[in-house]
């Protein structure tokens, strides 16, 4: 195991190409780092509570389908890191409880867009709304535009900002992230009104004076990450529209896109309900989520 120094990224491995790709993904971000990648599979035994030689072989079974699907993971990270430290959990539990245990110490948790076994229906509804709602540390839900969601190598890394309490940490985690990928950062900040027909467009104009006071504001909350990160390229977007639509459409082009937990404004609700599980089911790039770090 890694020691109480050691940073630690934590992939969630269900078995599926998905969470694979997660794991290659994880396995860059830990090079990044230097950090170990701990690769967690969780199996839950059907009526738990009951004992005896049938379920002690159906616990092994599961076992050793996790250590299968562990292996699975594990090669096809060495195929593009043959170096890479590599740590591997096996639990029985509730997946969400097990990856927030091990979460715990992690810079970094990443998980696949699509499951199977353990994780199935991990992104879809009030499971992914718990783990990213819920883990100490960013969490990264992985998906690409390619058949075999490999998700993009180029272009920037984009952070949706509205002023809630974790904007400055999600633009914090952005701003190394784009640093580190040695691309530019697109901040967006979305502003809503109604057209004259009555609905809502997204990538119109925004009126010169709305634009003019939400860039002080933002190039303001920038300053300190300007003089921190000299090198890096920070492009500022103030859009009319929809928070998810506009996200999703600067997703198209990017590496990596990056929301706080909880937002107001332009962006409030982003992770609660059905407008995070639109841009988790939707993006076509990799998705973090961060939450401020005041938060239990």
């Amino acid at each position: 195991m890694s020691g109480p120094e050691e940073s630690v990224v934590l992939a969630g491995i269900d078995g599926s190409a998905s969470a694979r790709n997660a794991a290659v993904w994880a396995a860059e971000e830990a090079d990044r780092r230097s950090a170990v990648l701990r690769l967690v599979q969780a199996y839950l035994i059907p009526s738990p509570g009951i004992t005896g030689p049938f379920v002690a072989g159906v616990r092994s079974g599961f076992q050793g389908q996790a250590e299968e699907w562990l292996d699975e993971a594990e090669a096809a990270v060495r195929e593009r890191w043959p170096a890479a430290r590599i740590e591997r959990v096996v639990a029985e539990g509730n997946p969400v409880a097990v990856l927030l245990g091990e979460s715990r110490g992690a810079e970094l948790a990443v998980l696949g867009s699509r499951g199977l076994g353990g994780f199935t229906g991990l992104l879809v509804g009030s499971t992914a709304v718990a783990l990213a709602a819920h883990a100490p540390c960013p969490v990264v839900v992985v998906r690409g535009r390619m058949p075999d969601d490999v998700p993009p190598a180029t272009g920037p890394v984009v952070v949706g900002l509205d002023g809630a309490a974790d904007s400055d940490e999600a633009l914090e985690f952005a701003c190394a992230a784009a640093a580190a990928r040695k691309t530019s950062l697109t901040v967006v900040r979305t502003w809503n009104e109604l057209s004259p027909d009555g609905t809502l467009r997204s990538m119109e104009i925004v009126p010169d004076e709305v634009a003019a006071g939400e860039r002080c504001r933002i190039e303001g909350q920038l300053a300190l990450w300007r003089e921190k990160y000299p090198e890096l390229r920070i492009d500022v977007e103030i859009v009319r529209g929809r928070p998810v639509r506009t996200l999703l459409e600067y997703g198209e082009s990017a590496r990596l896109v990056v929301v706080g937990s909880r937002g107001r404004g332009g962006f409030a609700g982003m992770l609660l309900g059905s407008t995070s599980q639109a841009l988790l089911a939707h993006s076509t790039c990799p998705v973090a989520v961060v939450r401020p770090r005041s938060q239990p």
